[in-house]
């Protein structure tokens, strides 16, 4: 349970935060990216830019703006020629706003400037630190912002520096969690892990890992048994990532793979209380061809082995 103080402590933060962002992205200064707008005014310009037709009382809406305030805004951009006024067929009340050729030049000119501002603000930071940056700010604005259809969207590479280490620890701390798998468990993933970095031919063996939002949340590796047989192993899938069809696709790239190398088949194992991973290779055409039991990780399991022919 969060204490009164606790609470309090994380609201300071978010106080802190915001000081130390405004201050970063030019908030503080009288116009946003060297421009005559202010942050608000240019949200507006961006607002009427991106929509055909608006009309002030949905742009006030949209932009939770309060309307004298809103009004004197459009009546500086009106003084300026940027913007145009025609009623509203729909609703003789209303007028709609359109950009006139002055006033999309003008947001040209400033989506120019505020994109040079950005490009110099993460122009400091090596891509890696880039990717954690923007996966953060998506955080902030999944958790703060308006429910909307859940975004799907990740990213397939191959592993870099520090993604093998990253797995082991995942894998060890879910296993534990989800199985109750203790430290045995953790050293076959660490020797698995291991013998591939010592040993793999990048030809015919790969890890991918799944990222979204700038952080790993699954892997997948495919490696070589025999030279005609291919092995998948450490199929894993972070709990806050699943249901978003990661799973099926590592198991996707691996089959995919192995036809492009000329493997004839595919094997694996499992256990059989690991139900989403069957699901998954069952879907994907794997067959059960033995099973045995065994003692291991802290648990009585069964172990499985499975196969796909190419």
């Amino acid at each position: 349970m969060t204490t009164d103080s606790e609470f309090q402590e994380r609201v300071a933060a978010v106080r802190a935060f915001n000081r130390f962002y405004t201050q970063q992205i030019g908030v503080l200064h009288e116009s946003l990216a060297k421009s005559p707008f202010s942050l608000t005014a240019a949200r507006v310009l961006y607002e009427l830019a991106h929509r055909e037709k608006s009309t002030a009382t949905e742009l006030g809406a949209r932009l939770g703006l309060d309307p004298g305030y809103l009004s004197r805004i459009l009546a500086s951009f009106k003084r300026r020629g940027l913007i145009k006024r025609k009623a509203c067929a729909a609703d003789a009340r209303q007028t709609i706003l359109q950009l006139t050729k002055e006033g999309e030049e003008a947001f040209a000119a400033l989506n120019l400037g505020s994109q040079r501002d950005v490009m110099h603000l993460l122009g400091g930071l090596a891509p890696p630190e880039q990717r954690q940056l923007v996966g953060a700010m998506r955080t902030i604005q999944r958790l703060l912002g308006t429910p909307e259809k859940p975004d799907t969207s990740f990213l397939l590479r191959p592993h870099q520096i520090g993604d093998i280490g990253w797995i082991v620890q995942r894998h060890a701390i879910i296993y534990a969690q989800e199985y109750g798998w203790d430290e045995q468990f953790e050293g076959l993933v660490a020797k698995v892990a291991a013998d591939f970095l010592e040993a793999h031919d990048p030809k015919r063996e790969r890890c991918w890992i799944a990222e979204r939002d700038g952080q790993n949340v699954g892997c997948v590796f495919l490696v070589a048994n025999t030279k005609t047989v291919a092995q998948l192993r450490l199929l894993f899938v972070e709990p806050r990532a699943r249901g978003l069809g990661i799973g099926k696709r590592l198991v996707t790239e691996c089959i995919r793979f192995a036809r492009q190398t000329d493997y004839r088949k595919i094997i694996l194992w499992t256990n059989n209380i690991l139900l989403a991973a069957r699901h998954l290779y069952e879907r994907a055409g794997f067959r059960l061809i033995h099973e045995e039991p065994h003692q291991s990780f802290g648990a009585n399991l069964v172990g499985e082995t499975w196969e796909l022919r190419l």
